[in-house]
């Protein structure tokens, strides 16, 4: 079973529309960001559910790509680590997140970063152009994950790594208790397993994932880890 798209889209995008009004929307995310200098108002748009930078190594003069990027977190704090020699993209495929990320941005005043609109299974980037994807509890939402691993193996320079954060089921996930999750949009979360055959599917090698906390029933909360081979 898949989440349905339009579903996801409405609901991120309203999500969107109470954080450009002034209110804050952080549900799963903000709390994984103690300790990193970024404004109160940025870290309450975060939606995800753990820290992507936390395990992406970035490094100064890399160009690193978010996949569903939202209200742009990750994007500025992976600016700050690449540095003015970098770049950060933002990829998301909501206005709404897309004109608050860019808001957010010009607030930060960080000019090393971009945000485009698309969505993560057919990524608007040229091949061999990106050091490192993260994202951050984002694929998981996908109603077409190989195409996305595809995408990402596509734009990944030899020798490029994927760093993300995602939901994983349990194997003893019933059809009753996924279709249960996917009233948040939870509903096509993988198995570590399936995951981990995709990975390999779209030809990327090293693959590591390792849980980190429970975020539902018989959901968690993964970091995940691969290379594209040089």
């Amino acid at each position: 079973m898949s989440p349905d798209q339009d579903a996801v889209r409405e609901r991120y995008a309203n999500a969107a529309r109470r954080a450009l009004a002034g209110e804050a929307t952080g549900e799963l995310g903000a709390l994984h960001y103690a300790g990193e200098d970024v404004p109160e108002t940025v870290a309450a748009t975060s939606l995800g559910c753990g820290n992507p930078l936390a395990v992406a190594d970035l490094r100064p003069g890399e160009t690193v790509l978010d996949l569903g990027s939202g209200g742009g977190l990750d994007v500025l704090l992976s600016a700050r680590r690449v540095g003015p020699a970098g770049r950060a993209i933002g990829l998301d495929m909501t206005d709404e997140m897309l004109a608050l990320a860019r808001r957010q941005a010009a607030q930060a005043e960080v000019a090393n970063v971009e945000f485009v609109k698309g969505t993560i299974e057919a990524i608007p980037l040229p091949d061999n152009t990106v050091d490192v994807v993260i994202s951050n509890c984002v694929i998981a939402l996908s109603p077409d994950k190989p195409a996305v691993f595809a995408g990402v193996a596509r734009v990944l320079r030899p020798g490029g790594r994927l760093g993300v954060t995602d939901l994983l089921a349990e194997e003893t996930l019933t059809a009753a208790e996924r279709a249960a999750a996917d009233e948040e949009c939870l509903g096509g979360a993988l198995t570590a397993d399936d995951y981990r055959a995709l990975l390999h599917a779209a030809g990327l090698v090293d693959v590591d994932i390792r849980r980190t906390h429970e975020v539902g029933n018989k959901l968690y909360s993964a970091i995940i880890r691969a290379s594209k081979p040089h």
